[in-house]
């Protein structure tokens, strides 16, 4: 194999080059031109055939020889070509210091072994995780875990799961207790494998996100003007403006809120870039919603209490973590004080709503707030909300023969149904007799009592607010009030916000995808405009809007016309 020296004379191989013998054609440049048949600017109704131009050039060969002798004369060809029969030699690259050494093959290809393959990783993970069918089972694979957890009681002691799924009777035939506690779906929103799709599914998000949602944007801001008519004609939509002016096109698509740029005879527009950002937010969106439903799972305090009127309790005290980013805050130091419990009542007696004059204090005793709460009507401070939930009736005030008050105790009596029933009971005689016997009360709310003999016969009824006296076995009884607990339930969720503000993004972000990214090439060719665009959305409708707006575009007539054909002539 020979190789280019330029040390040595090159081998003659003209010869074994064909040359078309023909004579040199000299003919002179025309150019046809037309007579307008009107001399004023008026609108396009109908788009006119383009100019036919006649060109007819003069061509001329030369061979490497002549361009030779001629290089004094001009500079058109600087060297020779020179075509051997000898194959190329192969790639070099020097290698040592830099006093020189011995020449080494260049290596073609990419790195090879455990650096080739480092480097190839990234890419391999990215497309990986960017796979939609992957994203899509992610998803449904989190769904079915959440209907899961809706299923299974969250939150109970082993006894429980023990008693529900035991080993002796499985659930589907293999469903147990084994299962629940193993794989955490006690607590199903912080287990590991719930949290470990959730941080799948989110790096799915962002690769799809690094490798087809920016560069599409990138794209899309990126100014490039087309040169060639033909490069316009194989848009989605092309048409032609034979006798039009590409800068009236431009003025027209700024009425029509496109942003346009020219460069020269070329023309780029576009509009409606937001559409190709919206795929972006909406996966941030969605990233936010994740990231504030696991820090809601895993950072969050829980606690409930049934406090009678007039007790405090501390924060702190009933709160307990619910996951392993649970962090307490000033705000469990504050001392919460329960002013008064009262019900509201249907006209049937039925209890229509209850509420609680709540006070918070904090170290040094201070009221800080204070509000009254009811059902979907909570307290909020220092992130912890207070919610009212359930009551109860925990004390009877009661006068015995003009002595007391005595404080007598209230406990809940089982019935069937949801109905709530209290009962106490008020010992007369001996109290330390082994068979004592006393006057039982019985309460469904605070706003009747229903006392009984010591042989259990119906006595009466008294209102707490009544104050009236009944004789009971010789006994004057008074009941002086019915004090209600108040059952609430406090919760902190610092993923609340997060939460929220992630579907408020997602509902924007989604209405702005469906504005379709529109975007126009155009180039003046002589007298005419050759106009192309596409569309990312609304495919059906943006030729109809193209029509309208090339139809507004004037048309050049008379002297117009003659400037823009002597420009391109010249």
């Amino acid at each position: 194999m020979e190789f280019l020296n330029p040390t040595t004379a090159p081998k003659p191989c003209l010869p074994r080059t064909h040359f078309l013998k023909a004579p040199l054609l000299h003919c002179p440049f025309k150019l046809t031109t037309f007579s307008p048949h009107t001399s004023q600017i008026h609108r396009r109704s109908f788009r006119q055939p383009p100019l036919s131009l006649s060109v007819t050039t003069t061509c001329g060969l030369k061979t490497p020889q002549d361009s030779k002798k001629s290089k004094n004369e001009s500079n058109n060809i600087t060297k020779q070509i020179i075509l051997s029969e000898g194959g190329p030699p192969p790639l070099v690259e020097k290698s040592g210091d830099a006093a020189g050494g011995e020449e080494a093959p260049v290596k073609s290809g990419g790195g090879t072994g455990v650096m080739g393959l480092v480097k190839r990783l990234p890419r391999r993970v990215l497309s990986v995780l960017s796979y939609l069918p992957l994203a899509i089972g992610e998803m449904f694979a989190i769904a079915g875990l959440m209907a899961l957890g809706t299923f299974i009681d969250q939150g109970e002691a082993p006894d429980f799961y023990f008693d529900k799924y035991p080993e002796s009777n499985p659930v589907l035939g293999i469903f147990t207790w084994r299962w629940v506690l193993t794989l955490g779906f006690d607590h199903m929103f912080t287990s590991p494998i719930f949290l470990s799709l959730l941080a799948l599914l989110g790096a799915s998000l962002m690769a799809c996100t690094y490798t087809t949602q920016i560069p599409l944007v990138k794209v899309a801001r990126r100014w490039n003007f087309m040169q060639s008519s033909e490069a316009i004609h194989k848009l989605g939509f092309s048409d032609s403006l034979p006798r039009a002016s590409v800068q009236d096109l431009g003025v027209v698509l700024m009425g029509a809120g496109y942003e346009v740029f020219l460069k020269g005879p070329s023309l780029y527009a576009f509009k409606g870039l937001a559409g190709r950002f919206a795929p972006i937010g909406v996966h941030l969106a969605m990233l936010l919603i994740m990231v504030g439903g696991t820090l809601s799972a895993s950072g969050s305090f829980k606690g409930t209490v049934m406090v009678p009127q007039g007790l405090n309790f501390v924060i702190g005290d009933v709160m307990r973590p619910i996951g392993f980013l649970s962090t307490p805050t000033e705000s469990f130091n504050t001392e919460v004080h329960v002013n008064k419990f009262y019900m509201n009542y249907y006209d049937s007696g039925e209890v229509s709503q209850f509420y609680t004059d709540l006070s918070l204090l904090d170290l040094d005793g201070k009221e800080v707030l204070r509000k009254t709460i009811s059902v979907n009507n909570p307290l909020r401070y220092g992130g912890i909300t207070i919610y009212q939930t359930d009551w109860s009736i925990s004390a009877l005030q009661v006068l015995k023969d003009n002595e007391g008050p005595f404080n007598l105790a209230m406990a809940p009596l089982k019935i069937n149904g949801d109905k709530k029933l209290y009962g106490s009971f008020l010992p007369i005689g001996d109290v330390n007799a082994p068979n004592v016997k006393g006057i039982s009360m019985l309460a469904r709310d605070l706003q009747s009592i229903v006392l009984y003999d010591q042989e259990g016969k119906f006595a009466g009824v008294r209102r707490p607010s009544s104050k009236l006296p009944i004789e009971i076995d010789g006994n004057k009884i008074v009941i002086v009030d019915a004090i209600g607990s108040s059952g609430l339930d406090l919760k902190t969720d610092p993923g609340v916000p997060v939460v929220y503000a992630g579907f408020g993004a997602l509902m924007l972000t989604t209405c702005i995808s469906f504005l379709s990214h529109s975007q126009i090439w155009a180039l003046q060719d002589g007298t005419a405009v050759i106009v192309g665009g596409k569309t990312n959305r609304a495919k059906g409708e943006f030729p109809e809007e193209m029509n309208r707006l090339l139809d507004r575009v004037p048309e050049l007539v008379n002297s117009s016309l003659s400037r823009q054909s002597d420009n391109t002539v010249g």
